[in-house]
């Protein structure tokens, strides 16, 4: 009997991976979300067939379908892989603020489009969500929600200290995630700037847009 492939990693345990929320290892999938995610690039969701995945990781239907109940199983365990690692690395750069409103947000910004240059196989995904059955999309909204949340409660806070000015920050906060997210959709290996070099783009943008008074240091690491 084949051997079942491992469930995708909790948040929690995402964390325990991530040694350096700015470092991007290759990503690591198994064979059958591999071919899955290549079929989804390549035809989207709805024009690709369970055969052709199967075809793609060289085994049977039957044998796809002992590692994962149906093609939309396959979806779901893509996208939360890329909601899942995005939250956990976001939480680390939160934490790397150590408190600091300003640097909490403009870590969280850096964390949230590195993940989008790196990860943008898995990333761009996010335009599948419109296939997803509802109790499939309820999960994946709960990991998207405490995302905004977390972005969400600095802008607050932020606001409170006189930091920022924003008239509506939950709405704020929903336009910053959707230019973030966006960035999944365009960026290429080989263009004219590094991950890095957009990240620092989008931070300055980002601080823009919610009226910083004051901005932390420049960003100055180097591309991971």
């Amino acid at each position: 009997m084949p051997t079942m492939e491992p469930c995708e990693p909790s948040v929690e345990e995402a964390l325990q991976l991530i040694g350096d929320w700015r470092v991007f290892e290759p990503l690591e999938l198994p064979a059958t979300l591999t071919g899955a995610l290549d079929a989804f690039r390549e035809h989207g969701y709805h024009g690709t067939s369970v055969r052709d995945i199967a075809r793609r990781v060289g085994v049977t239907v039957p044998a796809l379908y002992y590692h994962h109940e149906n093609k939309q199983a396959m979806l779901v365990a893509l996208l939360e892989h890329a909601v899942g690692e995005a939250l956990a690395r976001a939480r680390l750069a939160d934490a790397a603020g150590e408190g600091w409103v300003l640097e909490r947000f403009a870590n969280v910004t850096e964390c949230i489009v590195l993940h989008m240059t790196h990860r943008a196989a898995t990333a761009g995904l996010d335009a599948e969500l419109r296939y997803l059955e509802p109790a499939n999309r309820k999960r994946y909204a709960a990991l998207r929600k405490q995302l905004e949340e977390m972005v969400l409660a600095i802008l607050e806070e932020g606001v409170a200290q006189g930091l920022f000015e924003v008239d509506h920050a939950p709405d704020t906060v929903r336009a910053l995630l959707g230019m973030w997210q966006a960035v999944a959709t365009w960026y290429h290996d080989g263009g004219p700037l590094s991950p890095q070099e957009i990240a620092n783009r989008y931070v300055s943008i980002s601080l823009r847009a919610v009226g910083a008074r004051v901005r932390p240091a420049p960003r100055t690491h180097s591309a991971a």
